[in-house]
């Protein structure tokens, strides 16, 4: 169904604006986002679709085509846990940054699998918030933009991200990869070969990082931040990471810092166009998230060798961990077959991208 007629349907009068927000893929640079390090994540073909019409009211009213209910808020209405917390906090952040007194009519459709670590929920409030922006003819750049998206997630929803999925949504293009320093947000947008290929797969198994272990690394890197002495962990040496006393926060340190190192030489690899350089180093993350940052499950690191064995030149975990999704690097020509040939092994699998 369209996202129009979903909108018409649910509030009996046509949307004023339409807007569709990819999804993202992170290629390599997992958990290093909120620790100071590079990211190289990547648009999807896949996202979210969000339609919206101003009220002369101050309630705010969200529907989407996977839910069927209709949430009902009020302007300044705290997050409640309900799937509509996200159209409803970007609303709040953009209330909080003056664009708007009254509230608005918001409808969502998502091709996005739930539960998968491609930022459905940061696709629904970028969205939302550009929605917002070109409602009200309000000027404000993409790296703004990102910061309050992000501002949404943190301090709205209460979930302690890093800025990667926010800036890639805002800037990134399918067929793009965006470099970023989440330390200074400065970016590069690098071209993608259009052969070997990006494929994304399922592992079956859904997660959700309120359930608190995505929170517990996060309190883990901050007792590194405070053992280091600084906040950009990834920029440590492994002499300082040696130093670390305790062996679970010294593990976790060793992933974060070595992965700065690796997504650093795939930056360079897509630049230089040495694509077989890149297969070993997702390899090397996927064993880093593995063994040191243990975020990773066994339906994961299964359905990663499969795809390696099968072909893939490289293949890891991607997003924020236990479970969701995996991503490899695919010689064009051996997609389809290579595809069929991991599902076969993996039933609970699916193919997303």
């Amino acid at each position: 169904m369209k996202i129009e007629t979903t909108f018409t349907e649910a509030f009996g009068a046509p949307a004023t604006l339409v807007r569709f927000t990819p999804g993202r893929v992170n290629l390599i640079g997992e958990h290093t986002d909120y620790n100071g390090g590079f990211v190289l994540p990547t648009a999807l073909e896949l996202g979210v679709h969000t339609a919206i019409r101003a009220r002369e009211d101050d309630i705010i009213r969200v529907a989407s085509v996977s839910f069927e209910d209709i949430a009902v808020r009020t302007l300044g209405d705290p997050a409640s846990g309900h799937w509509a917390d996200y159209a409803v906090g970007a609303v709040t952040e953009a209330r909080r940054a003056g664009w708007i007194t009254h509230g608005v009519d918001v409808a969502l459709s998502s091709t996005l699998p739930i539960g998968s670590g491609l930022s459905s929920s940061s696709a629904v409030i970028v969205g939302v918030l550009k929605l917002l922006r070109d409602l009200q003819s309000i000027t404000v750049s993409n790296v703004d933009l990102a910061i309050m998206a992000r501002r949404v997630e943190t301090d709205f929803i209460g979930m302690p991200c890093g800025i990667m999925d926010q800036m890639a949504i805002v800037l990134a293009r399918p067929g793009e990869a965006l470099f970023l320093n989440t330390h200074t947000l400065a970016y590069d947008l690098i071209t993608l070969p259009d052969d070997p290929v990006i494929a994304v797969l399922h592992s079956g198994v859904h997660r959700s990082l309120a359930e608190g272990r995505y929170k517990e690394r996060k309190e883990e890197c901050d007792r590194i931040k405070d053992r280091l002495g600084r906040e950009d962990i990834c920029r440590a040496t492994m002499k300082d990471v040696d130093a670390i006393a305790d062996p679970r926060l010294r593990r976790r340190a060793r992933h974060l810092v070595s992965e700065q190192t690796r997504t650093q030489q795939v930056a360079n690899a897509l630049t230089s166009n040495d694509t077989q350089a890149i297969g070993p180093l997702m390899i090397a993350s996927h064993n880093s998230m593995r063994d040191d940052f243990e975020i990773t499950t066994p339906e994961l690191d299964l359905l990663v060798a499969t795809a390696v064995r099968e072909g893939a030149l490289g293949a890891r975990m991607t997003g924020g961990g236990f479970g969701g999704c995996i991503v490899a690097l695919v010689p064009r020509a051996r997609l389809l077959p290579w595809r069929d040939a991991v599902l076969k092994h993996h039933p609970q699998a699916f193919h997303v991208a």
